[in-house]
This record gives structure tokens, sequence and C-alpha cells, in this order.
């Protein structure tokens, strides 16, 4: 398996480090949760390792398990904190896999009966929505 090396300068890699601002909606030890600047749905937020991972090809076992522990605390928030049909998880690979970002990143969209994601247009979000949505989705954390 050969692979670009993972670039720590990444987006996520200048959030973990202070560097960006971002909506935390949690941490641990080894994980961090924020809002999605680029929303596809309210909702829409993101689970990271705090280790250097390009994504799932690469990740140390233990981190991925993290991981998603982090994810499942995260849908079930999202999902009670929007009143949620349901939730959507993705996460991506590789260029060809549709990876944008080389930071392993789980994505959580709360999902709603009849209601298709919006595109991903490269928009950034209302910075005071997300802070309002972000405060909703703590509150059930």
């Amino acid at each position: 398996m050969t692979s670009a090396p993972y670039d720590k300068n990444n987006v996520f890699a200048k959030i973990l480090r202070g560097e960006l601002p971002s909506h935390k909606l949690y941490e641990d030890d080894q994980t961090f949760a924020l809002m999605d600047i680029m929303p596809r749905g309210d909702g829409h937020c993101l689970v990271i390792p705090k280790k250097p991972a390009r994504n799932i090809l690469d990740v140390e076992e233990d981190s991925l398990a993290a991981v998603m522990r982090t994810v499942q605390k995260l849908a079930r928030a999202t999902k009670a904190a929007f009143n949620a049909d349901g939730v959507t998880i993705q996460q991506f690979n590789e260029q060809a896999g549709g990876q944008v970002v080389f930071h392993l990143h789980v994505h959580i969209i709360p999902r709603f009966e009849g209601v298709p994601l919006r595109p991903h247009t490269g928009e950034m979000a209302d910075n005071a929505v997300l802070a309002e949505q972000a405060e909703k989705i703590r509150a059930q954390l």
C-alpha cells in the first residue's frame, strides 16, 4: 500500500493544534468532534482522531476504535438534538474515494424523511447558525 505521506498542515491538524477555529462539540484523549463548516444538512458534524492518520487505510486500530466510539456518541446526540428520523454516517478514503481533506474524518449528518442531502458546494455556513446548532448537540452529550 503506497499513499502520500500525512500532511501535518491539513485543516484538521491545524484545528487540533489550535491554529484554526472550530465549533467544538466533544473532545477526549483520542478524538475531537466539531461542526462541519460546509454542512450538507442541519447538525452535520465530524469526528477526527487526534493521532495523525490520512484515512482508514493507515489509521492505528486503537485510534479507529476510539473514533467509532465517538461517532456513536455524536450520532445519538445529533439525532436527539434535531429530532431526526435517522443519521447518515460517511467516511471517504483517497481522492478516488471522494476524500478531500487527508486527515481521517467521519461525517455524521442527521436525516429527515423526504429531505435530501444538500449538495457539497464548498460554501461555508453562517457562523451564528453553526454556533446555535453546536449548542443543541452539546446539550445532548
